[in-house]
């Protein structure tokens, strides 16, 4: 950044100028970065690694892909940064010392003192690199950080992964390990449930989940993010053919039987990380409010008698807008007359705060209750709602298709009142119409029945005369993608 300032203060300037101050400062051959630019499509990268106990080495295996994307079918090979560390079997980061590549020793330590973090630059379709003087077969933590927007596909084993969970001094990894190990298992029971099997959940998840949680010299921040499981989406995107009731059933499940096995854990975690003092905006109220309110969140899965009672105390007693809003979200989860009650209290408390009005109206768009369709629709009447009201639109209409489950609903309803309602604000607003547009992007990634339904309000609002320039290019790129 010095380089690249000295260089270009006052200029206009490009992206090559910037990669040239990056290469130049570091001196480092960057050779293929620049395809990061040009080149379309997130790289894959598989790993695979073999420890030598004879010679004391451990090697690591990389290779990239590119998939091939509209107009780009062959792909070459870009450049990726992987910070790498070695775990030993008691959890501490191994010495490095020098790593064999590409015919040569690198030397990784600084002033002869060795390393816990190097960089691995992997500039080829297939790399190897070797470390040596290893005493033991080491779990590697990859990718630390997050030092490349990669998807990494390595050979950890289940093991290896909450191993790397309870020790790795990286705390990306530790909770990307955690996410893993979600993503696996969800997407195991996903196929379970699309064979009609029963749902169960392996003792070690659970015990992993309440060792994160009881664990009093974690950062209370990184508790909640470690234990909160990855989004319906994440999952959908990880499927060749996109299942949006297999994976809620299957997510749904997860956080019920957590909340069951570990409803002890959770009504301690709000219990000690309740308060009643003044609202204090800094790093230890907001991580123990972010904790207490995912476990109040999972709690209110259980749809217990008792739980709703704690759940509408802490509405009721939360001193600012994070707790009571928490609160809320908690209590909405679940139909009735509770659900009801407690959004018409939180609307008559907010009404004349429109901010708040829109937080009020997208908490209700995303739910995932059964048929929440005709539930938005009746609030497109609502006194607070104006179609000609950007905010509006984007909290209400713009957060409907957040849930899956309801978006994507088999009988349609969920695309048809989608198509509808771009056509309307199409009227009023292009771009916001346009913006809309995106939820029917991905129409392609599900089940035939699906994507005639998609197709269909796709079809329909390009076949309607006077739609905007926006919404044509958006709908049209859409249909033909």
């Amino acid at each position: 950044m010095d380089l690249y300032f000295k260089r270009h203060d006052g200029q206009a300037v490009t992206c090559e100028d910037f990669y040239a101050a990056m290469r130049d400062a570091n001196n480092v051959d960057f050779a293929n970065f620049l395809l990061w630019y040009s080149q379309a499509g997130t790289p894959t990268v598989k790993v695979t690694s073999f420890y030598n106990s004879e010679a004391k080495t451990y090697s690591l295996k990389f290779s990239q892909e590119v998939p091939p994307t509209p107009g780009q079918a062959v792909k070459e090979p870009m450049l990726i940064p992987v910070a790498v560390g070695l775990l030993d079997s008691n959890g501490k980061d191994m010495p490095l010392t020098s790593v064999y590549h590409d015919g040569m020793l690198q030397e990784v330590s600084t002033d002869g003192q060795p390393v816990y973090t190097t960089v691995l630059l992997i500039k080829k379709k297939e790399e190897e690199f070797l470390f040596s003087e290893i005493s033991e077969r080491p779990v590697p933590s990859l990718l630390r950080g997050y030092s490349a927007p990669i998807r990494l596909d390595s050979d950890l084993t289940d093991a290896d992964l909450f191993f790397l969970l309870a020790h790795d001094s990286d705390e990306f990894n530790r909770w990307e390990a955690g996410q893993v190990l979600a993503r696996n298992l969800m997407l195991s029971l996903v196929a379970d449930f699309q064979q009609n099997k029963p749902l169960a959940l392996k003792a070690d998840f659970v015990h992993g989940v309440r060792s994160i949680l009881c664990d009093g010299s974690l950062d209370k921040e990184f508790i909640a993010k470690a234990i909160d499981l990855p989004g319906e989406g994440e999952i959908m995107d990880m499927m060749d053919i996109a299942d949006p009731d297999a994976v809620h059933a299957v997510r749904s499940f997860i956080r019920k039987h957590l909340a069951s096995e570990l409803k002890a854990e959770f009504l301690k975690t709000v219990e000690n990380n309740r308060s009643s003092d003044p609202y204090v905006f800094d790093h230890s109220n907001m991580s123990r409010r972010t904790l207490k309110n995912i476990a109040l969140s999972y709690l209110a899965t259980l749809e217990d008698a008792q739980i709703t009672e704690l759940a509408l105390n802490e509405y009721k007693t939360a001193t600012n807008m994070t707790d009571q809003f928490a609160a809320l979200t908690a209590l909405v989860q679940n139909p009735g007359e509770t659900r009801d009650e407690v959004l018409a209290d939180f609307y008559s408390k907010w009404e004349h705060d429109f901010l708040v009005v829109n937080k009020w109206f997208g908490l209700q768009a995303m739910s995932d209750i059964p048929g929440n369709v005709e539930n938005v629709r009746k609030l497109l009447q609502h006194p607070a709602f104006d179609l000609r009201n950007p905010n509006k639109v984007r909290s209400l209409i713009g957060r409907f298709p957040n849930s899956p489950v309801n978006f994507h609903a088999k009988d349609g309803s969920g695309y048809k009142f989608m198509g509808e309602m771009i056509l309307q604000v199409d009227k009023l607003n292009p771009q916001g119409a346009s913006r809309l547009m995106s939820a029917f992007s991905r129409w392609k990634h599900y089940d035939e029945t699906r994507q005639a339904l998609a197709k269909a309000q796709l079809e329909m609002i390009l076949s309607t005369n006077g739609i905007s320039d926006n919404v044509f290019e958006i709908a049209s790129k859409s249909l033909a993608a």
